[in-house]
């Protein structure tokens, strides 16, 4: 999203069982991930499992659900469908906006209640360590000759987050964006496969993805679409899209939507459940690990920003020639 807050929230004072009154948990919790284990979904989702028990801020057991497939809209579909029930939680992301938009899916934002935003996973763009792009200005001066001709693959869906990541950088080195020839793969672990093999030459993941390989130095992170470089691992040398000349700044942002129709008191539990969460050294830990950036959004400034983020994306897959709404 745009017009981020780059840090942690200030936590109120609240004790760590049930922790706002009037509501709590009555049976188990299901968390559900629209990705397959391994995903950056199911991490977030098995990391809330793990911190949210271990602490016990949630009274009652917790279950991760993957249900991948569509871009994310089997897993928002199963959630949608528990209208009024506060214990499905859905790991949502810009996909739930973006497949609305291209057409992909009939349920919006409007179809679920917004609880919080957690983090920001800013995409990165890598190449094999002995592709001929050395840096990103390599990159961006191929896509000013001719976008076309650049492979450039990511996962999992047109108009996902990734793909847009890659639009942006097309339109922000000067190029038509519908110039730009992707390939889509079902995750990122194909896409990356496919960028070792030298069947593709660009890959756009997050960053996460990129750690082992570049470890092992079968990889190079050429730019990264963040505001500011990691601060630690291997990936702290990556440079910036911004400091190569090029001013593109975008990520897969993750929030907690639970089902519409919930009372105001199960909303204000889940709302603290996840803030006090987001500020236990296991969950930074965690974000750390995964070079995830923590944003912590609720209430209507949480939507607002996802109406922000709705009208943006729309004006981008326009331009992509992808929007059918």
């Amino acid at each position: 999203m745009k017009f981020r807050w780059y840090g942690i929230a200030v936590l109120l004072l609240l004790p760590t069982g049930a922790v706002a009154q009037g509501w709590a948990p009555q049976k188990n919790v299901e968390i559900v991930a629209g990705s397959a284990p391994g995903g950056s979904n199911d991490k977030t989702a098995r990391a809330m499992e793990r911190i949210l028990g271990a602490q016990k801020l949630v009274p009652t057991t917790l279950t991760v659900i993957n249900r991948p497939g569509g871009g994310g809209s089997i897993a928002y579909t199963y959630v949608a469908q528990r209208v009024g029930d506060p214990h499905y939680l859905a790991i949502g992301s810009s996909n739930l906006l973006s497949n609305h938009i291209v057409g992909s899916s009939t349920l919006t934002q409007h179809d679920f209640t917004a609880i919080a935003q957690l983090y920001e996973d800013y995409a990165v763009f890598a190449v094999r360590t002995e592709s001929p792009l050395k840096t990103g200005k390599d990159l961006a001066e191929r896509l000013r000759k001719d976008p076309g001709k650049v492979i450039i693959g990511f996962a999992n869906t047109f108009g996902g987050s990734r793909h847009v990541a890659a639009g942006l950088l097309v339109k922000g080195v000067g190029s038509n964006v519908r110039d730009l020839k992707p390939v889509v793969y079902k995750g990122s672990a194909e896409a990356i496969t496919n960028l070792l093999g030298g069947h593709i030459e660009v890959v756009v993941v997050g960053a996460a993805n990129t750690v082992a390989h570049v470890g092992a130095g079968t990889m190079r992170v050429i730019g990264v679409a963040g505001p500011q470089r990691f601060t630690s691992g291997v990936l702290a040398t990556a440079p910036t899209w911004r400091e190569q000349g090029v001013d593109v700044v975008y990520g897969n942002w993750r929030a907690i939507y639970a089902p519409k129709g919930l009372a105001p008191a199960q909303v204000r539990y889940w709302e603290e459940a996840l803030r006090k969460m987001s500020d236990t050294p296991e969950w930074r830990a965690d974000l750390e690990k995964n070079y995830w950036t923590p944003v912590f959004v609720v209430g209507n400034e949480l939507r607002a920003e996802i109406e922000r983020e709705q009208n943006y994306l729309k004006t981008v897959l326009t331009e992509l020639g992808l929007a059918k709404q």
